[in-house]
């Protein structure tokens, strides 16, 4: 193909792309794909400690597009941890390979849908109901197994009709998205935009626009700012080109048929003969043979540097866009703030209604009334904006573990609200540098404590709305707290009105189908991790929380459960083969293995931490090394040993070996340990605070009152000292546990009646004079302990003497 004309052009050829199902509906753009093998070059470590800046600017440049090399696997070792270790064991080792062999392969399947893991782990940019520019909300689902979508809403009167999936929409893809468009509705009276692609402001400049220039004034400032005089010629005459050219070939009287045409010769043949006569063209066309790159464009180099120089016409589209006013003024919003909706499908089992997956807001099924999801969209001016920022990561890591409901004094759910005014303020003053979360995100039963999700992208209602948790979150980072949650990945709540289960009609849409897709004996149901839109799912919910609530860093709560077919309840006696055999899910672990390498590239100041009661091996090494690449491990064992000993052995026959061997656990990841002397589990899961089982039982009448209440608050003191020194660089403490909460935690069930006088913290405790303020005062100074000495972070501690005997 050849062109002899003296215009500029540009040509945009795209071969053999597959378009990914979330971005081709919505935008397009000009991509350049290399022909190389699609592989990831990343040797991301798992610890935010030793950042080199530039090896982070490379693997973000890598996250950030698909040229990825084949050969260019450098410093990846699929065993190196094990090496590093000195640890030889054939069969684990086998599977190391195995498993970076299906991670390489994993990565080339996710390219080859999207166009990088950035794009993979940002679906919720596409997903759920998003307000476009051009006065509409589209609506994105993923449901395979269904044949119809709607929306069905109190706007539109729940009709599963009105609002659904069009053809000639882009309405249904082959990978089994679902694309619907509510258009907002012309107020009475007003007249259709005159430009078909007419953008409103919404938020961003929602007070810019109406500047009262007209298109065709916008077509002239732009045609005079881009184009030399003559150079917009062929713009404005667009048949004068094709007319010159007919002309040229055949003359002013040419052939009129295609019988009078006969045969012309190639293209290459006239432009030949052209270019002997008239000279080479600057503009020409070559096909140059290759078959990966078919054409080639020749231009003017002084026209390309002059071009090239020109900044994109960009303010001047953005001028065309008019304000949130004029928007208001003509138009009745498609689906106004607030309103409730869930999406309607048709199934082969008959039809469906389900929260949507992605919903950001839900008010789940309660007293009788069928769980819905609610269109979260403030006006700007109301919505919350942010006022600080996330303090850095310290060297150690001293974390208050909270859960919002129980929060406060009175026996009632307490809101983000409640907490931000009057835990944060508490939790400042007591030292500690980082709260954690647990049941933030949706869930339908309360006593569950937020274990069993139903919506991953909400946080739950019953504490307020979205706005209210960023608040908590600012208000967190201006007092110099990080703040992390909980995040249940391994499970997810059974549920299907409200929940994943069954989303789609089919068992095996998000989960595994059979024995597979539940629980041992919890019931929930197991994800498919081999899937990737299931991982699509995951990966965009962690990036959704960093993202919309700027969360610093995740408990990965009990990754046994995903990790084995047997959901971890199986006996260990430490055989490396036992974390490969046939009950190891290879697809889970390369879940895991993606989430940290994304997130710590993506956000390299994010902190991930495991809790993990198998204590997998690798777990806190770099995922380049063979290792999973988590920042901190919990260890799960030394509150189980404190709750043992408090309530079985008397305290003159406690084991000292057995508190170090404990406490220390793995001397050579130290550095990565989170220990906590109680965590909310002995609170809880129906057993008691180490409070109560200290002080719950003495009588204040009796004649050793003073002495047992010493002896109590002594061992409360002494257990927690122990465990903050002797541990390593990261230490957490349950909401009310610092002063000895008396009283442990129950959630209202039908068993006590739906009390909530249990499911509280009796804050007035701190207000007299008293073992709890003492104990307070103790753990305050612990905390400056710390934070003046290092004590976490100055280096694991040495033990010259351990002696049963003594008890020293």
């Amino acid at each position: 193909m050849t062109t002899t004309l003296s215009i500029p052009l540009n040509i945009f050829f795209f071969h053999q792309i597959q378009s990914t199902p979330t971005s081709s509906f919505l935008h397009s753009q000009t991509v350049t794909f290399s022909r190389r093998k699609a592989t990831l070059k990343i040797a991301c470590s798992g610890s935010q400690q030793n950042p080199q800046q530039q090896q982070n600017q490379q693997k973000k440049k890598q996250f950030n597009t698909n040229d990825t090399d084949s050969d260019g696997e450098k410093g990846y070792d699929p065993v190196g941890f094990l090496v590093k270790r000195g640890i030889s064991h054939k069969v684990f080792a086998q599977f190391l390979r195995e498993r970076y062999k299906a991670l390489k392969d994993l990565k080339d399947e996710i390219l080859k849908r999207h166009m990088n893991f950035k794009e993979m782990a940002s679906g919720y940019e596409l997903l759920g109901m998003h307000r476009h520019p051009e006065h509409r909300v589209d609506y994105m689902e993923w449901a395979p197994g269904a044949r119809y979508c709607a929306i069905a809403a109190d706007f539109n009167g729940w009709s599963a009709t009105e609002n659904c999936a069009r053809e000639h929409y882009f309405g249904h893809d082959d990978y089994g998205y679902w694309f619907i468009v509510l258009d907002d509705k012309l107020r009475e009276g007003e007249e259709p935009d005159e430009l078909y692609f007419q953008q409103y402001n919404y938020v961003d400049d929602y007070d810019k626009g109406d500047s009262g220039v007209t298109i065709e004034e916008l077509f002239k400032k732009t045609n005079d700012g881009y184009w030399q005089p003559g150079e917009d010629r062929y713009i404005k005459n667009h048949l004068e080109v094709p007319a010159k050219l007919y002309e040229q070939f055949f003359g002013p009287n040419g052939p009129q048929t295609m019988e009078e045409l006969g045969n012309i010769p190639d293209a290459e043949t006239r432009y030949k003969e052209w270019a002997a006569k008239n000279g080479p063209s600057p503009y020409a066309v070559i096909d140059d043979g290759k078959n990966y790159d078919i054409f080639n464009v020749k231009v003017d180099p002084e026209w390309q540097e002059r071009i090239r120089a020109l900044k994109p016409p960009i303010e001047y589209w953005l001028e065309t866009r008019k304000g949130r006013k004029a928007w208001l003024k003509k138009y009745i919003p498609g689906i106004p703030h607030g309103s409730k909706y869930r999406v309607y499908f048709n199934t082969s089992n008959g039809p469906l209604e389900r929260v949507p997956a992605w919903a950001t807001y839900v008010q789940p099924e309660l007293d009788g009334r069928q769980a819905y999801a609610i269109h979260w969209e403030p006006p700007p001016e109301d919505a919350y904006k942010w006022k600080n920022k996330s303090p850095k990561v310290p060297k150690s890591l001293r974390i208050y573990e909270a859960h919002i409901g129980i929060s406060g004094s009175e026996p009632k759910i307490s809101s983000f609200n409640d907490f931000a005014d009057k835990t944060l303020p508490h939790i400042k003053e007591a030292g500690y540098n980082a709260i954690q979360l647990i049941g933030v995100v949706e869930h339908k039963d309360y006593f569950t404590v937020g274990y069993r999700v139903t919506n991953f992208y909400a946080t739950s209602s019953r504490y307020g709305t979205p706005d209210d948790f960023k608040r908590l979150v600012d208000e967190a980072h201006g007092l110099g707290l990080l703040v992390f949650m909980e995040i249940v990945h391994s499970y997810a709540a059974a549920d299907e009105m409200v929940g994943l289960s069954l989303f789609d009609g089919s068992n095996d849409c998000y989960f595994h189908s059979g024995k597979r897709g539940q629980h041992k004996f919890w019931g929930t149901r197991m994800f498919k991790y081999g899937d990737v839109d299931v991982l699509h799912f995951l990966l965009s919910n962690l990036t959704w929380w960093i993202e919309e609530y700027q969360i610093d860093g995740f408990q990965f709560h009990s990754l046994s459960s995903m990790i084995y077919t047997h959901n971890g309840f199986a006996s260990f006696t430490g055989d490396l083969e036992e974390y490969s055999n046939q009950y190891v899910d290879k697809d889970a672990l390369l879940y895991l293995i993606m989430a940290n390498e994304i997130l710590h590239v993506l956000h390299p100041n994010i902190v991930t931490i495991a809790e993990d009661a198998t204590y997998y091996p690798g777990l806190c090494e770099p995922t380049s090394q063979g290792g999973l690449g988590f920042d901190y491990y919990v260890n799960l064992s030394a509150p189980e040993m404190w709750s043992t000993f408090l309530e079985t052995v008397p305290d003159h026959e406690w084991s000292m070996t057995k508190i170090v061997n404990t406490l220390i656990s793995k001397k050579e990841y130290a550095d990565k340990m989170l220990l906590y002397a109680e965590n909310h589990n002995q609170s809880i899961s129906g057993r008691r605070s180490l409070a109560e089982v200290l002080f719950g039982e003495i009588d204040e009448h009796s004649e050793n009152y003073k002495e047992s209440l010493l002896r109590g608050s002594s061992l409360h003191k002494m257990i927690r000292l122990i465990t903050l020194t002797i541990g390593g660089r990261a230490y957490m403490n349950f909401i009310g546990n610092e002063f000895g909460h008396p009283k442990r935690v129950e959630f209202p069930t039908s068993s006590n009646d739906y009390s909530y006088s249990l499911a509280n913290r009796q804050w007035d405790l701190l207000e007299k004079d008293g073992v709890h303020r003492d104990l307070f005062t103790f753990d305050k100074d612990m905390m400056k302990l710390d934070k003046n000495e290092r004590v976490l972070s100055r280096g694991f501690p040495s033990f010259h003497h351990v002696n049963d005997s003594s008890k020293v």
